[in-house]
């Protein structure tokens, strides 16, 4: 087998890697990884603002703002106004989305990153140049993207339809 073919199987073989990563997240807590990761932040810091998770995770405040409706819909999430800023609206987890956050497989991108983090200094480095090189190659050095890796759709709101 060639370089070429080599590499084509690796670039298939993390996009079915992550496929398979949004249907196991799918069924298990019927959420997108955008989702889950977004309910990720809100538990880790007990409430946030739209604003806070749009620098976290590096997406528009109105794919956020999308994001939230739909964990709000399925009682994931609640909007609450501020004790201490009334023109600020916090976004807390519930009881539902706690739940999900343990019964959720483990996130691919926490499998990564404990991997990737555990790697020589020289060897992230290696990586993160390949991987910028290979989405250059595939004109997408310039697609909005957040640090959620997840299939489907690509757009400015990397929002993927439910």
């Amino acid at each position: 087998m060639d370089r070429v073919d080599i590499s084509l199987i690796a670039l298939r073989r993390i996009l079915r890697a992550t496929d398979e990563f949004g249907r196991k997240l799918a069924q298990s807590v019927g959420l997108t990884a955008a989702q889950f990761r977004v309910l990720q932040i809100v538990a880790e810091e007990g409430h946030c603002t739209a604003t806070e998770i749009s620098h976290r995770m590096r997406i528009t405040q109105a794919t956020v703002t999308s994001l939230v409706d739909k964990l709000v819909r399925q009682d994931m999430v609640v909007r609450e106004r501020s004790q201490t800023d009334r023109r600020q609206t916090n976004i807390v987890v519930t009881d539902k989305g706690h739940q999900a956050v343990d019964d959720a497989p483990d996130a691919l991108q926490q499998r990564f990153v404990r991997k990737f983090e555990a790697m020589e200094d020289w060897e992230q480095a290696m990586i993160i140049a390949s991987l910028e090189r290979v989405a250059s190659m595939l004109d997408a050095d310039e697609i909005d993207a957040s640090p959620v890796l997840d299939t489907g759709s690509i757009s400015n709101t990397l929002v993927r339809p439910m």
